[in-house]
């Protein structure tokens, strides 16, 4: 089988409200991820295919969409569950008055219409992403899967995985399973 991989780069806020630690592992007890928090976020995705194509598995020029996706609509946006139980507090709005941002919707560039009242709530709305799920590295690495495998899939090319590496030191793998 041939495999390409392909980087992503970009900076994003999020919060992981759900965060509970065992200290006999941790050696404390600080729950420093519940905060609000910033990362720069790395994202590889592998692509494989089992005979090639013009010679190669794909282009990686039929992947520059998702850098855009990750300009457009990841790229110093906070990222935040719709069942945090801060999220009105930390948006200011309600869970129905905003746009919950599922995969689907992102697979054709779907965005959301503002209708602010004022330019502070247009930037303001436009600040977050709202997803359904917690967005831990393990939760984003499946999340950039399914949106990458659903727009691949139109190319006939085989997504292997995703990691999800929020520092350095740490990231998360989301790999198509046998």
């Amino acid at each position: 089988m041939f495999k390409i991989t392909k980087d992503f780069e970009c900076d994003y806020g999020h919060r992981v409200h759900n965060q509970t630690l065992n200290k006999e592992y941790s050696l404390d007890e600080c729950l420093v991820c519940r905060h609000l928090h910033g990362h720069r976020m790395k994202l590889s995705v592998t692509l494989s295919a089992y005979t090639l194509t013009d010679d190669m598995v794909t282009d990686f020029k039929h992947l520059n969409w998702l850098k855009q996706f990750i300009d457009d609509v990841v790229d110093h946006k906070f990222i935040i569950d719709m069942n945090d139980p801060m999220f009105k507090v930390i948006t200011g709005r309600d869970t129905d008055e905003v746009g919950i941002v599922t995969w689907e919707d992102l697979v054709e560039f779907g965005s959301f219409e503002l209708d602010p009242t004022t330019p502070l709530e247009n930037e303001i709305l436009e600040s977050f992403v709202v997803v359904d799920f917690v967005p831990t590295s393990e939760n984003m690495s499946k999340w950039f899967f399914e949106i990458v495998e659903a727009k691949m899939e139109q190319l006939n090319v085989i997504v292997d995985s995703v990691v999800f590496q929020e520092t350095p030191k740490s990231k998360a793998e989301f790999r198509r399973s046998k």
